[in-house]
């Protein structure tokens, strides 16, 4: 599937970002990636992409990646490189020895929703069919399974009803624990384009924080975190109330709903408006919209999974759709939002510690002999494996010896870091299967094995709406990283006998992943996910196709198999979807007086996960480029706080240091952070310090969004600023993988890339006592800034120490130690490469403004063309409607992701 245009080749695959699956288009000359585009003729997306997914390309570079394998035989040394063969005999030997002198259940593999399914697959086999364990989880238990058990417990199967193309037909979207205008944003570019040509069409959206999706609603309920089911359940009541419930449909297709109706008669609007915080009358007139509108859908992602009562939140909202019996129909039903490219693909193969393959049943012996059948094995364990959180709490007991973690980052995504630190530092025997070999897990990490990611990796996905797409590889791995699958299994066939089972190292014989999916496949027939009559070729010829798809099915019929459940039957012992009375308790996110803050947690517009791949394109950085904690105005006043200033951030579990800022998107009593930042970019494990580990009982899944926390002034006197633009054999990403480890040395350091074209690192540094001589001398040579033509200012009585280089008549490098009124200014300088012997006789200078004529961009609003805030201000202020600024500045003409940021403008503006 390549094709040839001139001297340059696309390759077809997919994004590896959020679960949209959006397909692109890998543009290349068979050794490198030159560009990316989306794919027109890709179902999900139909050509579009978002900022991340349009600047893949930037992210391809074989700078930070890990190029080999590298071991060490004792913790406190070094690693070394070692060969593939000599990596996997040592994984084998000490993974043997573990299960030799312990069990099984000493080892555990933690994997992760960016896989592909074929990788998913044989880590899977791996471990139930092998080994003997069920000790396999994976990231998605971080963001998915509470949707998963909501989907089991009420419709019985974990299967997504709906698609995208519901978009186009509901008359109300609610959308609730989601801001899919940053976290899904070519998903909710589909949804305003649907409303723009159906404006009769509602949106309801329910976050705590007005942000660019709640914005766009037209109802907001800004509800207090961790009271969702209220809502829905005060939904319920009026619907119950004013007869907008389809008796005869819930009579006919459920059970359960007499429990529900008795639960939800004393959840009025009333009382749920005192609990939530919003308005009685804004209640009734969500239920009213949701009642009465022909089609109606809901969405909801992580503010709803990540709680620890994140299942009974989803059953809550599922029973919305059954109350009205809206589902299996267009532009009706509940659909969750995938969080990450695989974590369908994940669930589809059993790749979880509860799960088998093909959404068999664990607990049912029918169910696991089936899988030893397939597999050509004795026996699959029966008892469920160790969770996540499960799984580290374990490691630190000791229970756990060895852990081989692939495409994940546990020592920043999981709650209580402080744990999961304890837990991987006790561990016996860590492997980290990773592409880039500086994530906050790579510290532990006894072995590393270099794995191929985007561009590089052959397989299949799944994505939000059950569409399966072919991934292919545009240029081979860089060094000698090996595709996760094949890692996978030759490590199966080294360790097979050593545990005294040589004849099962042919379960891992593939010749590639084509075969993988053929027994993937194959494993599913009969199953209510059949994919029987899916395989390479069709995915080839005809494109991405949804589930099921059994033998005999026409590609003419993919409309019918669009939705699940149109006949009213479900999955269920009876036949029946299932009403689910809900289970409402406080959590460990309760405010008190010593911790009277409500914070959440969330997704930037521009970034992704830890940052390991997103992270190291420069323009990702310019719409939010330093860590922050932001707030209501009126909470910084009370703190007597302005903003940038730095404060302590405190829960029952941890705390860190943060800059403050003042946010219109949250009321008081409210706080954010984003979920980005960790030690790559921090001086600390980021927001998930300040997490507990408690889990749904349901799902197993961690509250990842609500932490109660108390704010507080920190004096840190002594500030540093250093910049360097990046220079030829050295990326900008490479000088801060350099600086990185200097983090952790000061009382506040943040890390961040600055620029577009001339790309730079920015590192700023807030201490308590005069940063060290030895210190600045070191980061000078460590950034070029110690030679004879640098310009140097020193003041040692009052602390104050200046570096500036020039090179070519621009400024490239700068430290600011003790003074640093000029910081933004001079970084713009050094990204705009403004020619310094204009600038020179000022650059040493303490001015907080530019000397010369060069009007402030703000903040970046749109990352394609790098349009700043200031200019669309400024456009606003004249006059410019959204085509306007369009036609003018350009901004919103690219990948469309910064439009809903700009209609809030140009709304805030008129307002």
């Amino acid at each position: 599937m390549m094709r040839i245009a001139e001297t340059r080749m696309e390759t077809k695959a997919t994004c590896p970002y959020c679960g949209v699956g959006c397909g692109v288009l890998i543009g290349h000359d068979g050794a490198r990636i030159t560009g990316v585009r989306g794919d027109p003729e890709h179902p999900a997306n139909f050509g579009r992409l978002c900022t991340k997914g349009s600047t893949l390309h930037l992210s391809a570079g074989p700078d930070t990646r890990l190029l080999h394998p590298e071991y060490r035989s004792a913790r406190g040394e070094a690693r070394r490189r070692v060969g593939w063969e000599q990596a996997i005999e040592i994984a084998a030997r000490r993974f043997a020895a573990v299960i030799a002198e312990h069990g099984p259940d000493a080892v555990a593999f933690y994997v992760s929703g960016q896989l592909l399914t074929e990788d998913y697959y044989v880590f899977n086999k791996a471990m139930k069919g092998l080994i003997g364990s069920n000790n396999i989880d994976t990231n998605s238990r971080l963001c998915m399974s509470s949707a998963v058990a909501a989907y089991k417990q009420t419709l019985g199967a974990d299967a997504p009803p709906c698609a995208y193309e519901d978009f186009d037909h509901a008359d109300v979207i609610l959308i609730a624990g989601a801001n899919p205008a940053y976290a899904h944003p070519v998903a909710f570019g589909r949804i305003e384009a649907a409303r723009a040509r159906r404006p009769q069409m509602k949106l309801i959206v329910v976050d705590p924080r007005r942000t660019d999706s709640a914005a766009a609603a037209d109802l907001h309920l800004a509800i207090l975190p961790g009271t969702d089911i209220w809502l829905f359940n005060a939904m319920l009541h009026v619907m119950v109330e004013e007869g907008l419930v389809d008796e005869a449909w819930v009579a006919a297709h459920t059970e359960g709903f007499e429990a529900l109706r008795a639960h939800v008669r004393t959840v009025s609007p009333g009382r749920a408006a005192e609990v939530c915080g919003v308005a009685a009358e804004d209640i009734v007139t969500a239920a009213r919209w949701w009642g009465r509108a022909p089609a109606a859908l809901s969405l909801w992602c992580q503010g709803l999974n990540q709680s620890v009562q994140g299942t009974h939140n989803g059953t809550a909202l599922i029973a919305l759709s059954l109350a009205t019996g809206r589902i299996g129909r267009p532009g009706c039903g509940p659909f969750s939002l995938t969080g990450q490219p695989n974590a369908m693909g994940g669930r589809e193969v059993g790749g979880l510690a509860n799960l088998l393959s093909a959404h068999r049943d664990l607990a049912n012996p029918a169910h696991r002999a089936e899988v030893a059948r397939l597999w050509g094995v004795d026996s699959v364990p029966a008892e469920p494996g160790l969770t996540a959180v499960e799984l580290f709490r374990a490691a630190r007991e000791g229970r756990v010896k060895a852990i081989w973690i692939a495409c994940t980052n546990p020592a920043q995504s999981m709650p209580d870091q402080a744990l999961v630190r304890e837990a991987l530092a006790a561990c016996d025997f860590v492997v980290l299967q990773e592409a880039f070999r500086s994530t906050d897990t790579a510290p532990f990490a006894d072995l590393m094995l270099p794995a191929a990611t985007w561009g590089e990796k052959d397989g299949t996905v799944t994505n939000s709406e059950r569409r399966i797409s072919r991934v292919r590889p545009a240029v081979p791995a860089p060094g000698e990283a090996r595709p996760d699958w094949r890692i996978a299994c030759d490590f199966a066939r080294a360790l097979a006998p050593r545990i005294g089972k040589p004849q099962a190292a042919r379960m891992f014989d593939y010749a590639g992943p084509q075969a993988i999916f053929a027994e993937h496949a194959a494993s599913t027939i009969g199953r209510d996910l059949d994919i029987g009559g899916l395989d390479y070729g069709l995915l080839e010829a005809a494109g991405p196709q949804q589930w099921p798809f059994p033998a005999g099915a026409a590609l003419a019929d993919a409309a019918a198999r669009a939705r699940l459940f149109a006949d009213g039957r479900f999955p269920t012992p009876s036949g029946r979807a299932r009403f689910v009375v809900p289970a409402v308790a406080p959590g460990a996110a309760e405010v008190d007086a010593r911790h009277p803050l409500h914070l959440t947690s969330g997704r930037l517009r521009d970034q992704w996960h830890g940052m390991s791949r997103s992270g190291k394109v420069a323009r990702l950085h310019g719409h939010a480029g330093e860590p922050r904690i932001e707030l209501h105005a009126g909470d910084l006043a009370a703190h007597g706080l302005a903003d940038g200033e730095l404060v302590r951030v405190t829960s029952r579990r941890g705390e860190l240091v943060l800059p403050v800022a003042a946010s219109a998107d949250l009321r008081r009593g409210q706080a954010f952070v984003a979920m980005h930042w960790g030690r790559r970019v921090l001086n600390s494990a980021g927001v998930n310090l300040l997490f507990a580990d408690d889990f749904d009982p349901f799902s197993k899944q961690p509250g990842l969004k609500h932490a109660a926390v108390r704010i507080e002034r920190v004096a840190l006197p002594w500030r540093m600023l250093l910049v360097r633009a990046e220079r030829p054999g050295r990326s900008a990403a490479e000088e801060a993988e350099a600086l990185s480890p200097w983090l952790e040395r000061f009382a506040y350091a943040s890390l961040s890339l600055a620029g577009r074209d001339t790309p730079a690192v920015v590192m700023r540094v807030a201490h308590d006592e005069p940063i060290p001589g030895d210190w600045l001398i070191a980061l000078d040579a460590l950034l070029g800034l110690d030679g004879d033509t640098v310009l140097r200012y020193e003041d040692p009585h009052r602390g104050v120490g200046k570096r500036m280089l020039i090179e070519d008549d621009r400024l490239v490098g700068l430290r600011l130690a003790g003074e640093t009124a000029a910081a933004q200014w001079l970084i713009d300088a050094v990204v705009g490469q403004r020619e310094a012997l204009a600038l020179r006789r000022w650059l040493l200078a303490p001015l907080a403004k530019p000397p010369l004529s060069a009007p402030a961009k703000g903040r970046v609003v749109c990352s394609c063309l790098g349009v700043g805030e200031a200019d669309i201000a400024a456009g606003i202020a004249g006059g410019d409607r959204l085509e306007a600024l369009q036609g003018r500045l350009g901004c919103g003409t690219a990948c469309g992701s910064c439009v809903p940021e700009i209609r809030r403008m140009i709304a805030a503006a008129a307002a």
